[in-house]
């Protein structure tokens, strides 16, 4: 039998906003990628050009497929950390989840349409064949993603910065490619990730209206001061690989920061200006370094 005094397992995570106010946060950004859906079969596959293809533009098509064909253990682990079941749960916690889970099944479809037009585009390009790509996705599949996070605002800012870092990289690395498929290819993946930062950034600023910069500020700047792009303690070569990657792009994923900071500039009104003022620095400090 549960014991209703228990603590509730570490990595669960509670709700800080009215579900009402996550409804209708969750509601626009269904809609929104309701309509701007596409397919796989959309992409120009007979104007594929795998020699125009350079030695780095395939390492970093390897790089991207992993870590978006880990969707499944990003998934797991919101739907650990804002369960949708138990008896356990409070009315107001299962009804800000459930909204949430209606966001989830979403990204998560958007985010599996990346990892297969990723795992396609490989094969098509000559990059891998399928059964030897299986296994090597499998292989980091396999292993589980977790954030150190307690806190909703937490856990929403680590993707609210995760969303716009792809988004930018995506973007850099258009810029230097030629081959025509994967240019368009890039520009599809970086406008759904530029739709999922959106939700975010509304849901982090919905935390930061009701609870005020004082409050949340310190939770954001223990983000920042922490934060690792996805699989980046887990992914075999990453750091090595991701150096060569943000080279041969100009790609700086702390550029993604100052999207925080705007965030926090627009609730800096006369009682929130001194932790406005003090995240500005703060990140100016992260990209010094």
């Amino acid at each position: 039998m549960n014991d209703p005094l228990a603590e509730p397992p570490a990595h669960r995570v509670h709700p800080g906003i009215d579900p009402a106010r996550m409804r209708e946060l969750t509601s626009r950004a269904v809609s929104r990628a309701s309509t701007r859906q596409w397919s796989i079969e959309e992409l120009p596959w007979a104007s594929l050009r795998p020699e125009e293809l350079t030695d780095t533009d395939r390492s970093v098509v390897r790089f991207i497929t992993f870590i978006e064909d880990h969707i499944p253990g990003y998934l797991t682990y919101f739907l650990e950390a804002f369960p949708v079941s138990g008896g356990d749960l409070a009315i107001e916690e299962f009804c800000f989840n459930r909204e949430y889970f209606r966001f989830l099944i979403s990204w998560a479809n958007e985010e599996e349409r990346h990892a297969s037009v990723l795992t396609r585009y490989q094969v098509e390009a000559g990059i891998n064949d399928p059964d030897t790509l299986m296994w090597e996705l499998a292989e980091e599949g396999r292993k589980k993603f977790a954030l150190p996070y307690e806190t909703p605002v937490q856990a929403f800012t680590y993707t609210l910065v995760q969303e716009k870092a792809t988004q930018l990289f995506y973007q850099r690395f258009k810029a230097v490619v030629t081959e025509p498929v994967l240019r368009d290819l890039l520009h599809r993946l970086a406008r759904d990730e530029a739709r999922h930062f959106a939700f975010y950034s509304e849901l982090v600023g919905a935390y930061v209206q009701r609870h005020g910069l004082a409050a949340t500020v310190p939770d954001i700047k223990d983000v920042l001061a922490t934060f690792r792009m996805p699989l980046a303690d887990t992914l075999k070569g990453y750091w090595r690989w991701s150096m060569k990657i943000t080279d041969a792009t100009s790609y700086d994923h702390t550029e993604a920061y100052d999207a925080l900071v705007r965030l926090v500039d627009d609730f800096a009104t006369a009682g929130g200006r001194a932790a406005g003022a003090d995240l500005t620095e703060f990140v100016h400090r992260i990209r010094a370094i």
